[in-house]
C-alpha cells in the first residue's frame, strides 16, 4: 500500500428507462467489478437507479416504492471499506428529491439530495436546499438525508458529493464542501449532450478541481437513457487538482468501468501551504453547519499499482503541448532579459561551450536583442578552450557564433591555467577539484573583464538542476550579472533549444542545433580522449538528469519525503532504473541539495520560469548548514 492513494472508480452501467430492477442488477455488476479492480470508492450516475429521462413517471408510487428496496438490496453488495454513491429518486418529507445515495458496509450511509435544478428538473424534483437536516427510513435504514454533508473515513479521507447543475451554479457546492474539508468530489450527473459540451463540462469540473485543491470524480448519464429529444453519451473522468487522471474514450458510451489511482499527498500540501485556501475557508465560516458522517475503515489503501507518475514532470508528453510551453518559456526568457538590458545598455557577454545550456541562452540573447530592436553584435560571445575541450563542441561553438551574427571571440585559457597551477603550486597532472574549478574560474575572470571592456553584464548559462545539485564551480560559472537559465531544469533545456530548431525560429542556425543536440553533456573540464572525443561526461558522476530533475520535482514542489520519492520513482522509471539505481542517486540528490545550499543563497538574478525556482529571493528559503541526516537515514532504510 502507498499511503495517501486512493483507487476510485466511474461506472456507467447498461440502463433500461423506468425498468429498476433490471438498472439494480446492472449496478450490483459494476459494484462488483470495481471491487475485484481494488476500488473503494465507486460513482454512478445521477438518478442511475431509474434513469433520469423518466418525466412525470417520477411521481409514480410504484416506481418511489421500486427505487427504495432496490436501494436496500444494494447496500447488501457493498463491503466494508468501500464507498458507492448511486443516484436515486428519494421521497422526503413529502416532495421528492434527486439524490446521490451512499452505500457503505451493507448499509445506506447517507444521501446527499440535489442543490440546483434545471427548469425541466423542477417539474418533478425539488432542491434539496429545502429540506436540509433530515433523517429519513428506508427499509431497515435510518440514515441523514443533507445537502452540506461530509463523509470522513478512518484514514481522514473525506469526500464530498454534487450533482448535475450543481456544479456550473455561480457557487458550487463543492467549493464549500472542499473548504470544509471535502477532498474528494463525487459528482453524478445526467447531462445531455450536445456539440462542445464534453469538453466545456470536463473544463468546468477541472477548473472546480484546480480552484479547490481537490480530486473530481464524474459520472454522468449514458447511452440508454431515453433518446426522444437529445442523447446522453455517459461522460466519465476522474481529475486531481486541474489534471485529467482517466478519461473514457468514447464519444457516446455506457456499460463501462473506469479505474485510476489518485495520490492525495500532492493537494494535501497545497492546501496546507495556500494561504488562499485558509483564507476563504476562515472568511466565509464554512464548516459550521456541515454534517459529517463517519466510514469506520480507511479508503485511501491503493498500492498506487495504477497510478500515472510521469518520467519528465517538467516535461509535457504531448508534442503540441510541449511546443506550446517550449515557445512560450523561451519568450519569457528573452522578455525577461530584454528589460534588464534595456536598464544596463544593451550589451552582454556570455561564454559559448558548444553544449545546451550556454547555447539556450545565447538563443534567447538573440532574441532578446530582436525585442529590443538592437544589433546581435552586442553579444560578446567567447569560446574559451582548454584542457578538455573537445573538437566537437569547439567546432559547434565556432560555427554556432558564426550563424547567429554574434561579436565572436575565441580565446584560449590554457596558458592562463598552467600559469595560475605554477602560482599555487598544483601539479598539472593532478586531476582533482582544483584542476578542475582553476578553469571554471579562469573563464569566469574573462568573462567579466571583457563585459568590462564593452560595457556589458555577463550572462550565466546554468540550468536548474545544476543549482539544485550544487553542479558549478563557487565564484566560476556559478557568478553572472544575470543568470538566464536558472529556472529551466536540465530535461526541459534540450526540448527548447529543440523547439527552436524545429519550428525555425533561428533557420541558419538549424543545423547546429540538431548537432549540439546530440553530443553529451560534459562540463570539459578533463582532457577528451584519443581521438578529440569528450571523455568527462556529466550523469557518469552526477548522476542522471531525468532521475535528478523527478526528484527535484517532488522534493521542491510538494516537499515529499525521500521514501515516497523513491516509490514513484521506481514507478516511473520502471524497466529503465533498477531500485538500488533510484536509491543510489536519490542519496546523492539530498546530499548534494542540502550541502549545496549556500551557492543558491548568492546565486544572481534570474527570471522565475515555473512553480519550482531556487532563488533565495523568495522561492526557496533554506540555511546553508541545515543538516540533511534525516533525509538520508531515511533512504538508507528503504528495502529495496
Amino acid at each position: 500500500m502507498m499511503k495517501d492513494v486512493l483507487r476510485a472508480a466511474v461506472a456507467v452501467p447498461s440502463l433500461r428507462v423506468a425498468d429498476v430492477a433490471y438498472n439494480a442488477a446492472e449496478i450490483e455488476k459494476k459494484i462488483c467489478e470495481a471491487r475485484a479492480a481494488g476500488a473503494t470508492v465507486l460513482v454512478l450516475p445521477e438518478l442511475a437507479l431509474t434513469g433520469a429521462t423518466c418525466g412525470d413517471l417520477f411521481a409514480s408510487e410504484l416506481l418511489q416504492e421500486r427505487a427504495a428496496e432496490a436501494l436496500c438490496l444494494l447496500a447488501g453488495a457493498v463491503p466494508e471499506g468501500m464507498l458507492v454513491a448511486v443516484g436515486a429518486p428519494l421521497l422526503v418529507n413529502g416532495v421528492l428529491l434527486s439524490c446521490a445515495v451512499l452505500l457503505s458496509g451493507g448499509k445506506i450511509l447517507c444521501a446527499v439530495p440535489k442543490t440546483h435544478l434545471t427548469e425541466a428538473e423542477g417539474r418533478c424534483f425539488t432542491s434539496g436546499a429545502e429540506v436540509e437536516g433530515t433523517l429519513l427510513t428506508v427499509g431497515c435504514f435510518t440514515f441523514p438525508v443533507s445537502t452540506s454533508l461530509l463523509v470522513e473515513a478512518a484514514d481522514g479521507t473525506t469526500v464530498g458529493v454534487e450533482l448535475g447543475a450543481d456544479l456550473y451554479a455561480p457557487l458550487p457546492p463543492s467549493t464549500l464542501l472542499s473548504l470544509a474539508g471535502a477532498e474528494v468530489i463525487l459528482h453524478l450527473g445526467a447531462d445531455g449532450e450536445t456539440v462542445g459540451r464534453r469538453a466545456y463540462r470536463r473544463e468546468t469540473a477541472l477548473q472546480q478541481s484546480a480552484r479547490s485543491y481537490c480530486a473530481y470524480v464524474m459520472a454522468n448519464a449514458g447511452l440508454g437513457e431515453s433518446g426522444a429529444d437529445g442523447i446522453f453519451a455517459g461522460h466519465g473522468f476522474l481529475a486531481i487538482s486541474g489534471r485529467t487522471v482517466a478519461e473514457n474514450e468514447e464519444l457516446v458510451a455506457e456499460n463501462y468501468l473506469l479505474v485510476a489511482d489518485l495520490d492525495l499527498a500532492g493537494q494535501r500540501f497545497d492546501r496546507r501551504h495556500d494561504k488562499t485556501f485558509t483564507a476563504s475557508a476562515a472568511h466565509y465560516g464554512v464548516g459550521e453547519g456541515v454534517e459529517r458522517v463517519a466510514l469506520p475503515q480507511p479508503l485511501a489503501t491503493s498500492d498506487g499499482a495504477l497510478l500515472q507518475v510521469g518520467r519528465l514532470p517538467f516535461v509535457p508528453e504531448r508534442k503540441a503541448e510541449r511546443t506550446a510551453r517550449c515557445l512560450e518559456i523561451f519568450e519569457m526568457q528573452a522578455a525577461a532579459l530584454a528589460r534588464r538590458l534595456s536598464v544596463v545598455g544593451g550589451k552582454l557577454t556570455i561564454g559559448i561551450s558548444g553544449g545546451l545550456d550556454s547555447t539556450l541562452a545565447v538563443l534567447v540573447a538573440v532574441r532578446a536583442m530582436e525585442r529590443l530592436g538592437l544589433p546581435t553584435t552586442n553579444i560578446t560571445a567567447i569560446t574559451m578552450p582548454c584542457f578538455g575541450t573537445s573538437d566537437d563542441t569547439l567546432k559547434n561553438a565556432l560555427e554556432l557564433m558564426a550563424v547567429l551574427g554574434v561579436h565572436a571571440r575565441e580565446i584560449p585559457i590554457k596558458e592562463a591555467v598552467l600559469q595560475h597551477f605554477k602560482d599555487i603550486g598544483h601539479d598539472p597532472a593532478d586531476y582533482s577539484v582544483t584542476y578542475e574549478n582553476s578553469q571554471a574560474r579562469e573563464r569566469t575572470q574573462v568573462l567579466m573583464d571583457v563585459a568590462n571592456q564593452v560595457g556589458g553584464i555577463v550572462l550565466g548559462t546554468g540550468d536548474l538542476s545544476e543549482l539544485a545539485l550544487g553542479w558549478c564551480t563557487y565564484n566560476g560559472d556559478h557568478m553572472s550579472m544575470y543568470g538566464v537559465n536558472g529556472g529551466v531544469p536540465k530535461t526541459l533545456v534540450r526540448w527548447v533549444v529543440e523547439t527552436v530548431a524545429e519550428e525555425g525560429l533561428l533557420p541558419a542556425a538549424t543545423p547546429v542545433l540538431l548537432r549540439i543536440l546530440d553530443t553529451p553533456i560534459s562540463p570539459e573540464l578533463l582532457p577528451p580522449d584519443a581521438v578529440g572525443k569528450i571523455s568527462q561526461k556529466t550523469e557518469d558522476i552526477v548522476g542522471p538528469y531525468a532521475l535528478h530533475d523527478f526528484f527535484l520535482y517532488y522534493a521542491v514542489r510538494y516537499q515529499f519525503r525521500p521514501a515516497r520519492i523513491y516509490a514513484l520513482a521506481c514507478r516511473a522509471f520502471d524497466g529503465v532504473f533498477d531500485g538500488a539505481t533510484v536509491k543510489k542517486w536519490l542519496a546523492v540528490f539530498w546530499r548534494r541539495f542540502f550541502n549545496q545550499q549556500f551557492k543558491r543563497n548568492c546565486q544572481p538574478d534570474g527570471v522565475k520560469i515555473g512553480t519550482i525556482a531556487l532563488s533565495p529571493r523568495g522561492a526557496w528559503q533554506m540555511p546553508s548548514d541545515a543538516a540533511a541526516a534525516e533525509w538520508l537515514r531515511e533512504i538508507e532504510e528503504i528495502e529495496i
